[in-house]
């Protein structure tokens, strides 16, 4: 039996905290410590369910609702950026996992590498908008980085007893989204709720958003980037619709090796947690004779702004991929609210690839300064059409 970790949670109220509150409960993980973005309720559920030591809400107006939940125990009560910091800083974690969502799970993740503790990544945002800085402090502190987007999880599992040298390039697989085969004159009236319908997997609002953008295929081209130190060119993006084939690595005689598996996040989740053990998955086992079929396809770049600004940013490089980054986010918002229509944010996010100066980004500071500058841009063309 493997040893047991001690681990903390950030996001255990999302889609992939949720799954990763499973994989705990079933594998005897001690969970020190949970943070939610607003959901005080579930937030308060899980930490009693599972003796947390720790729990933050970043939204301080919920505070005061922990505070009473937890009245006369020992839980310590935290909130907003400084409690996330605090979390992830904390001595008696083996491993964090960090599934919030957006740039506000950037500094946590610095943070954790300074204490030097190892790394279950699931927000895209982290290396997207400061892969320099976090790869290169994740190397001076010796911390390991495991992935848990299932896409760079597949790569990870196919790179395992291989020589990283002998790599040519990556497939990275995309399932296409709500949207795929539909020409730009089929999307000029989407709907929200039809964007946030997806064939395969069960995400929040803003990923599955960003799903049918394609925008988080294009995350992830750049996130591999830093994960696996691979160029552009080294990075072919392959539509597999039925998200079997999660990813596959060529290496330099031409052999390709895949992972495959359901759709499903907990497979990727377990093994960043478990690593490097395989244990029985809380998912049902692949049958390939259920598929019967699978297919590829190219993605449609014509189409899909968002992916084409992200491959754009990622050759351009330095401040750029946090632009695109937070333009997006603040499009995707806009989106969700009903201010824009569809298309209007993968326009938005490749106006800022032509629009914004690339910078060199150095410090965390850089970084910040560059997503602020792409969401003030994404806001004042808003307000010049309104």
């Amino acid at each position: 039996m493997p040893n047991v970790k001690n681990i903390s949670i950030l996001g255990s109220t999302g889609s992939i905290g949720t799954q990763a509150v499973e994989i705990a409960k079933k594998h005897g993980l001690r969970v020190i410590a949970l943070t939610a973005n607003t959901n005080a309720d579930k937030l308060i559920r899980q930490a009693k369910e599972l003796s947390a030591e720790y729990v933050c809400i970043y939204d301080e107006s919920k505070l005061p609702m922990l505070k009473q939940a937890f009245d006369g125990t020992d839980v310590k009560t935290l909130c907003g950026m400084d409690g996330l910091c605090r979390i992830a800083r904390l001595e008696n974690v083996d491993i964090m996992l960090n599934s919030v969502v957006g740039m506000v799970g950037l500094r946590p993740t610095l943070e954790a590498i300074g204490a030097g503790k190892d790394i279950a990544l699931a927000n895209k945002e982290t290396l997207v908008a400061g892969g320099e800085l976090v790869i290169a402090a994740a190397k001076q502190k010796g911390v390991k980085i495991f992935p848990v987007d299932s896409e760079h999880s597949a790569i990870f599992q196919c790179l395992q007893g291989n020589k990283r040298e002998q790599l040519s390039k990556v497939i990275l697989t995309a399932s296409g989204g709500p949207f795929f085969g539909r020409t730009r004159d089929e999307l000029k009236d989407v709907t929200v709720e039809q964007a946030l319908s997806h064939p395969n997997w069960s995400m929040g609002k803003k990923i599955t958003c960003d799903s049918a953008t394609l925008m988080n295929k294009g995350l992830e081209f750049i996130e591999a980037m830093h994960l696996f130190g691979l160029t552009p060119s080294q990075i072919e993006i392959v539509v597999q619709r039925e998200s079997v084939i999660h990813s596959a690595v060529e290496f330099n005689d031409h052999s390709v090796i895949a992972q495959m598996g359901v759709p499903d996040m907990k497979i990727p989740i377990q093994y960043a947690l478990m690593y490097p053990d395989r244990l029985d998955c809380p998912t049902k086992p692949l049958s390939l004779c259920d598929y019967g079929t699978l297919s590829f396809a190219k993605p449609d770049f014509d189409t899909f702004d968002c992916l084409t600004a992200c491959i754009k940013a990622a050759r351009i490089g330095g401040s750029m991929p946090a632009a695109v980054n937070g333009a997006n986010e603040e499009a995707v918002s806009l989106f969700l609210d009903g201010k824009i229509p569809f298309l209007r944010i993968g326009e938005l996010v490749l106006s800022v690839t032509e629009k914004l100066e690339r910078r060199d980004i150095h410090t965390l500071d850089d970084v910040l300064a560059a997503d602020e500058e792409a969401r003030r841009f994404v806001k004042e063309s808003y307000n010049e059409l309104t």
